[in-house]
């Protein structure tokens, strides 16, 4: 059985947003604009995501 992969890419700013939500984008991994990561598709990955979807952009594969 394979692990699904997602893609997920920094497309707005952490600036101006909340603190709780830049610590989620750097649990994610995502430090820098335009910075695209890797991630295992699981539910807590995808809760982050939801959290953060204003400022992400997700590439499901």
């Amino acid at each position: 059985m394979e692990e699904r992969m997602i893609q997920v890419q920094l497309v707005r700013s952490e600036i101006s947003q909340p603190e709780t939500q830049r610590r989620t984008l750097r649990g994610l991994g995502l430090t820098r604009m335009q910075r695209t990561v890797k991630l295992k598709d699981t539910p807590a990955i995808r809760g982050m995501l939801r959290k953060v979807s204003h400022l992400v952009r997700v590439i499901e594969s």
